[in-house]
């Protein structure tokens, strides 16, 4: 997992917290990176997971929500770092539809090591896309709090579900959009 993840993830618990639970939480979890990151470096995404799993224990917060808390905060740093991204789209449809065609071949372009997940889309009808998610990482929630937060920079509007595709977080999630 890239590094500008989980600087963007210690940065974002210090601007809502402080940056004593960010100490507490890199003390508190056995880092192999001792939780120095830099943000073109490359960690096990294992070490993601530690450090959502200590926030949630001091937060009382499931995992799943802090991880969706973390995506909708990571896509608002995305998009001021890459605006090229978002800017040019219409609405939330046109720039998730691009996940795959177009954002991630210019991540890739970027960090040719990156490990990104899979979207395989699908437009049903004129109200609604499908975005099926597959990563090893199992980070859906993390996925989705992106989703949501896309959704929102362009309005509202979208009722977003996710369901799992299978029994495990390994199976990945399917999220249905639907313009209301």
């Amino acid at each position: 997992m890239k590094g500008m993840v989980f600087t963007e993830f210690l940065e974002l618990v210090e601007r809502t917290w402080s940056p004593a639970l960010v100490d507490e939480l890199v003390e508190s979890c056995d880092l192999p990176s001792g939780g120095a990151y830099t943000s073109v470096g490359t960690y096990d995404h294992r070490e993601m997971v530690s450090l959502v799993v200590a926030l949630s224990a001091r937060t009382g917060q499931p995992p799943d929500d802090v991880l969706q808390w973390f995506g909708r905060g990571l896509f608002g740093s995305l998009a001021g770092s890459y605006p090229r991204f978002v800017d040019g789209h219409a609405d939330a449809f046109s720039m998730l539809a691009g996940i795959e065609a177009v954002i991630h071949v210019e991540v890739r372009k970027l960090y040719p090591d990156a490990e990104l997940p899979v979207f395989k889309i699908s437009r049903p009808d004129a109200q609604t896309l499908v975005l099926d998610y597959r990563s090893p990482r199992c980070l859906d929630a993390l996925a989705h709090g992106l989703i949501d937060a896309c959704v929102e920079r362009f309005g509202g509007g979208v009722h977003v579900q996710r369901v799992p595709l299978g029994p495990t977080h390994a199976d990945g999630s399917r999220f249905t959009l639907v313009l209301q």
